[in-house]
């Protein structure tokens, strides 16, 4: 009785040294975690992993010799059903320009726009309030402290007062794990240091000290450039877009252009920090990053399901049996306008694809996140296949081409294919290049 008394004591210690009632000393996992389900991204189609022949479906008529058929397979993702619109994009803007007020007006000692901790300091670095309001018509010294954010009185078109987008600056920063993953590069556990090299955001080699090491701060404005409408056309007049597509209205709905890869890059990285903030402060659980598809997740969806599909409408014509163009692009010859639009359309004007995409073909090309080399395919993994290099400033030009796909509102229908690929510099932006996200599933497969 004795032995079976101090048995019964030692479990009953055990018990409510683990915390956990329910504690019998088997492998069960951490307890008291909630079953997680992703939920339905907003705006976005589910693209179901699959292997699929990546590349040509017919013959090379340009002979560019690019691309070359094989298998490949890719994991499921979500992605956006149609390009970012101009009014999608415009949230971003008014994000980096409302945040830079409130900056200005934080660090003039304005109250109300950093958040305090429970002491009353504030955080440093700042956190930005964004419950508090901001209307320069309340006080003199508000209007004086945000008036170099609008263009000086000289440069005021008919007087208005408006926002310089030259001081719309997206300060972010992003994690090169290609460099942080090098086995190099790995923490020493028996010297307790680091022992490796990595390249720093001006390019030279230098000593891994810590995770800082592969942290990149980055800096770029994030507005459009308007003027590609303009300057992508050589004795045209376009001036009418130059001057309302972005911002007016009338536009909303319509893809955003002249964004640079840059800056697509950092809109994603934008979004990503957006939704999980919010998530952070309901009490969830991060989400996957929104970034740029891979080219070969781009194509995967683009075809969507359909076996050796020209056209994402997996037919061999740009025509249904009514004889309706299917796609917005430069149709016979130059008759822009026979397919519904002179210029770029509405997202959304044409019928979706088997994945519920719509204008993987045609309206604007798009923007993937791989850089272009024309032997990739070759030398690419065949489980998501990619190649990537985040060119430097002073990186030869070659190394700043960035594969774009889909075809746009001025190309002859060879680049709408599915498989056709074709590249920009990434430090470019024009009128007929624009972008979707995609974002990793993260559900049960």
């Amino acid at each position: 009785m004795k032995k079976i008394f101090i048995v019964g004591i030692i479990t009953i210690l055990l018990a409510s040294s683990c915390g956990n009632s329910s504690y019998t000393g088997e492998l069960v996992g951490v307890q008291g975690r909630k079953k997680w389900f992703e939920p339905n991204p907003y705006g976005m189609r589910f693209i179901p992993q699959g292997s699929f022949n990546m590349g040509p479906s017919d013959q090379d008529v340009a002979w560019s010799m690019n691309a070359m058929s094989r298998t490949v397979t890719v994991d499921a993702f979500w992605m956006d059903d149609t390009e970012i619109t101009n009014n999608e994009y415009r949230q971003f803007v008014y994000y980096v320009r409302d945040s830079i007020k409130r900056y200005k007006l934080g660090d003039a000692q304005i109250d109300g726009f950093f958040k305090v901790d429970e002491n009353g300091d504030p955080y440093d670095p700042p956190r930005i309030n964004w419950e508090t309001e901001i209307n320069p018509k309340d006080t003199p010294e508000i209007t004086d402290i945000l008036e170099d954010m609008y263009y000086p009185p000289e440069e005021r078109f008919f007087g208005r007062k408006e926002i310089d987008t030259r001081k719309l600056i997206y300060a972010y920063y992003w994690i090169d794990m290609k460099q942080a993953a090098k086995q190099s590069n790995r923490y020493n556990y028996k010297t307790q240091s680091y022992d490796g090299e990595a390249y720093n955001q001006d390019g030279e080699k230098v000593k891994v000290t810590g995770r800082q090491s592969f942290i990149f701060h980055n800096k770029i404005n994030c507005y459009p450039d308007t003027l590609v409408w303009i300057r992508d056309y050589t004795f045209s007049y376009n001036e009418p877009q130059a001057s309302m597509y972005f911002w007016h209205p009338s536009f909303d709905e319509y893809p955003v252009v002249g964004v640079s890869w840059e800056q697509a890059n950092a809109f994603s990285i934008w979004r990503t920090q957006f939704l999980n903030s919010y998530l952070m402060s309901q009490g969830g659980t991060f989400v996957q990053e929104y970034r740029l598809p891979l080219e070969a997740e781009w194509e995967y969806a683009a075809r969507g399901g359909l076996d050796f599909s020209m056209y994402p409408w997996g037919g061999l014509y740009t025509r249904n049996d009514q004889g309706c163009f299917l796609a917005n692009f430069k149709p016979l010859r130059g008759r822009y306008v026979d397919d519904g639009a002179l210029y770029s359309n509405a997202v959304g004007s044409y019928d979706m694809n088997e994945f519920g995409l719509y204008d993987m073909a045609g309206n604007v090309a798009e923007w993937t996140a791989s850089t272009f080399d024309e032997s990739s395919y070759v030398f690419t993994h065949d489980m998501n296949p990619n190649y990537q290099h985040n060119a430097r400033p002073d990186d030869p030009i070659i190394m700043k081409r960035k594969v774009i796909r889909g075809g746009s509102w001025k190309d002859i229908a060879y680049y709408l294919q599915t498989s056709t690929r074709t590249y920009e510099y990434q430090d470019s932006a024009k009128s007929y290049i624009g972008f979707r996200n995609v974002r990793a599933y993260m559900g049960l497969k």
